[in-house]
């Protein structure tokens, strides 16, 4: 079966943010470029937060701090999210997804919310 898989989540505190990763299962992640997506609580829509592409360079959203940062592990088949400095305002489901086919994946979605 072809899927992305999320781990991490939970309840943090403000300013920590254990990295975030992705990975694929039944495909080989090394050929895709791999996005990150967050959906903050009430908002319309999901929130592009950058990708990551298959050599490696990571590009953000305009208006994305750079608290943010985007990786990959074409070995491991892995993409991560790693968020400096987390605040309240990050408290958000957060996705990944790549293009397959005709279609995307995503991955399952973790909340994380940020609270003292």
């Amino acid at each position: 079966q072809v899927q992305l898989v999320e781990s991490g989540g939970g309840s943090v505190h403000p300013g920590g943010f254990p990295r975030r990763s992705c990975a694929a299962s039944g495909f080989t992640l090394r050929n895709f470029d791999m996005s990150w997506y967050r959906q903050v609580p009430g908002g319309k829509e999901g929130e592009f937060l950058g990708y990551v592409d298959k050599g490696g360079v990571a590009t953000y959203a305009y208006g994305v701090e750079g608290r943010f940062t985007i990786t990959r592990d074409n070995a491991k088949s892995t993409t991560y999210l790693q968020i400096d400095n987390l605040k309240p305002e990050d408290t958000a489901v957060y996705s990944c997804k790549t293009p397959f086919g005709f279609s995307s994946i995503w991955g399952q979605g973790t909340q994380v919310t940020v609270s003292s």
